[in-house]
């Protein structure tokens, strides 16, 4: 449950030191009245920059958890033609950063730099995936070669609310991805199996209502997708398996946002938006797993790590940058063949 709420907090908060960059465009300067006060535009844009930023900053590590390691967990070949499948069910999970928004109050006359402090807790999200097989390869010695699998994967997000923080996924909670796999060796008793892969993973598209003291922000429409590929090779000895695998994830991340700024008492309030945000980011991606066969299921470890990419944001983090590397891990269950 407390990763569960971690990726709650994670989602709203929406290896080198991320440079500072200008004040975005979509949030203009405005102006003052004949008075000295803060036009609408200007009262707002401090609220803009820092949603802006926060998106930049959690995003990443939003793909990482959706992405993990292998896509089909102690399968490292394919599975041998039509009439094999795989069925299995995880909880990826890391140790997440999540800005402390509201210990910031967004300035009223106009864009001002702050530093974020981070508060470290782990944040998980529970997948599921399938593989079928398509296509059992051609024997070549004591192993076969070029077999084909087909891999659909599942990612769940519940409707939240609590406290000052609600999630609602207006098309539902569950979102499909898909991808397949193709066998470079079939695992057999004296030979690994070696595979590579593609999969295209999506988080169920959800709009967020949060707040801080009488300040609001809405990310509306927020889409998460990571287009991952795999290399993977490993090999089951009795009862014990054995895998290490690398890749490349890119993360492709969208978001409507909207700010309502509170009056202040030398200010009235302001609103800004809708902006639309968007953000893509590739990473490396290297894993190992290990896991135990019994009659029914395999119970799969695995733990892998995440690195590179480029994020600039106007806005500070004391801490983690958005392109730290990331350590994730993973613990799941899954049968068939």
């Amino acid at each position: 449950m407390k990763a569960g709420l971690a990726t709650a907090a994670l989602v709203l908060g929406l290896a080198s030191p991320a440079t500072a960059q200008g004040i975005d465009s979509q949030c203009p300067p405005g102006g003052f009245n004949s008075s000295g006060g803060p036009d609408n535009t200007k009262v707002a844009q401090d609220a803009c920059q820092k949603a802006i930023d926060l998106f930049r900053y959690v995003a990443p590590q939003l793909g990482a958890v959706l992405s993990g390691g292998n896509p089909t967990q102690s399968i490292t070949g394919t599975l041998g033609g039509i009439g094999h499948f795989a069925i299995g069910l995880r909880g990826n999970a890391l140790r997440a950063s999540l800005p402390e928004v509201d210990k910031v109050v967004p300035n009223t006359r106009g864009a001002q730099q702050s530093t974020y402090s981070l508060d470290q807790k782990p944040a998980g999200l529970v997948t599921g995936d399938l593989a079928l097989g398509v296509f059992g390869g051609l024997p070549l010695g004591l192993t076969r070669v070029g077999g084909v699998d087909l891999l659909v994967s599942g990612s769940y997000v519940p409707n939240y609310s609590r406290g000052q923080l609600d999630i609602a996924a207006p098309g539902g909670s569950l979102e499909l991805g898909f991808g397949a796999k193709v066998g470079l060796l079939q695992e057999s008793p004296l030979v690994p199996g070696v595979s590579v892969s593609f999969l295209e993973r999506e988080l169920p598209v959800v709009n967020l209502a949060g707040a801080s003291g009488e300040d609001r922000l809405f990310l509306d429409s927020v889409r998460v997708k990571a287009r991952s590929w795999r290399a993977v090779a490993g090999k089951s000895i009795l009862f014990l398996g054995f895998a290490a695998g690398f890749g490349q994830d890119t993360y492709d991340s969208n978001a409507s946002i909207r700010v309502s700024v509170a009056p202040r008492p030398a200010t009235e309030g302001g609103t800004g938006g809708p902006i639309a945000l968007g953000q893509k980011l590739t990473r490396n991606n290297i894993f190992g797993s290990v896991w135990i066969t019994s009659q029914v299921l395999r119970v799969v470890g695995e733990i892998g790590r995440v690195s590179g990419g480029s994020v600039v944001t106007y806005n500070q983090f004391d801490g983690a940058q958005p392109t730290e590397s990331r350590t994730y891990a993973s613990v799941g269950v899954s049968f068939g063949r």
